[in-house]
């Protein structure tokens, strides 16, 4: 395969042309304008941040963004799919108010903010994609309705990806909450009982009659149930969670093909700023210091190309010694030709990723870097 094209600017600014103006710069020199936006509904996938969460992208970028768009001919909205997780995003409703009090209003970025997989995160889309690993994955519906797909993403450390980059906020990101669960587990939830009461919400949700109350609290039949997530949604007493995988490179593989179910067969730009790089992902309700300095802002029509030289970039930048990263570093000697991904969560790893984005055709991790 031949090598993608990576297009890169710095965060340096001059009297003539600020951020905002070099990231539209950055867009247009990497072809952005050849795809066709006239009357398209176009969405805008961003992560908004979990409240409490300051390291997030600033909503100005988004408005660069929609902005363009506009100027284009489109129909931008920015998007989201609620969370597996309780937090401040797990239902359309808490999602919006976040959404808002993070600053990405429609009158600050010029868009509205579509949450695609609806108020209880069960308005998803099945696409088949006939994976090694996922035969349909399970996508927010209004991600899927869009003509145009657009990832804004934060690169910044993960817990358990290694890195949150341009795959993870396509597919992790727009899967739907079971699709969320697919990737991150086996697919079956189960039943905290210490917080369960009884109320019988999961069994009447549940269309297999997999929940079901004995003494008092609910069990999931595992034999029955599908892993299609709704009976997290309608607890109310978010006592029924997700059993999490044990191998992150599995987590890596479906990540994967649910960013291909999402990319195949329409026009795809991807942007990625290398900014505020937290060691843990945005939807923690609060985030660390930076691992590494500020790098710059990324654009390709490749996904995988981009997260390839988000991290290779990245791996380039001298750790900040307060941080993670830092401490850890001191730890092990300062150990030489680490990964700092690796090195900030040394139970994971981000290569698997890539290469199975490779080998499934989602693009290549050859590339070109062109410094705009």
């Amino acid at each position: 395969m031949e090598r993608a094209q990576v297009y890169f600017t710095d965060f340096k600014a001059t009297e003539q042309e600020n951020l905002l103006q070099k990231l539209h710069r950055l867009m247009k020199t990497a072809g952005f304008e050849n795809i066709d936006f006239t009357d398209k509904y176009a969405a805008i996938k961003i992560h908004f941040g979990e409240y409490g969460n300051l390291a997030f992208l600033r909503p100005n970028y988004a408005r660069v963004v929609a902005d363009y768009v506009k100027e284009l001919g489109g129909r931008p909205f920015l998007t989201d799919c609620n969370t597996l997780y309780v937090g401040s995003r797990k239902n359309a409703l808490d999602h919006l108010e976040t959404a808002y009090c993070n600053g990405f209003s429609p009158y600050q970025t010029g868009c509205h903010v579509i949450i695609a997989d609806g108020l209880k995160g069960t308005d998803e889309t099945l696409v088949p994609i006939g994976g090694e690993y996922v035969r349909e994955a399970k996508i927010g519906h209004a991600i899927m309705d869009a003509d145009v797909f657009i990832s804004l993403t934060h690169f910044k450390g993960h817990e358990m990806a290694g890195f949150g980059g341009t795959l993870k906020n396509i597919g992790m990101g727009s899967g739907s909450r079971a699709g969320k669960m697919e990737q991150h587990c086996d697919g079956k939830p189960s039943v905290d009982e210490s917080a369960c009461v009884g109320c019988g919400s999961c069994g009447r949700i549940c269309a297999h009659g997999a929940p079901m109350i004995e003494n008092g609290k609910a069990r999931i039949d595992h034999n029955k149930c599908v892993g299609c997530g709704r009976c997290l949604a309608v607890c109310p007493k978010d006592a029924i969670a997700a059993d999490f995988a044990d191998s992150i490179a599995l987590l890596n593989y479906k990540m994967a093909e649910y960013a291909l179910a999402v990319c195949k067969g329409r026009p795809c730009f991807h942007v990625s700023l290398i900014c505020d790089v937290s060691p843990n992902c945005d939807c923690h309700a609060e985030n660390d210091i930076p691992i590494i300095p500020n790098v710059g802002m990324l654009a390709s029509f490749d996904p995988v190309a981009l997260d390839q030289a988000c991290a290779d970039l990245c791996n380039r930048m001298t750790p900040v010694e307060s941080s993670v990263l830092g401490e850890n570093l001191k730890m092990h000697g300062n150990e030489e030709g680490h990964d700092h991904f690796h090195m900030t969560h040394p139970n994971t790893e981000w290569k698997s990723c890539i290469a199975h984005a490779v080998k499934i055709g989602l693009g290549t991790d050859q590339y070109e870097l062109v410094r705009v």
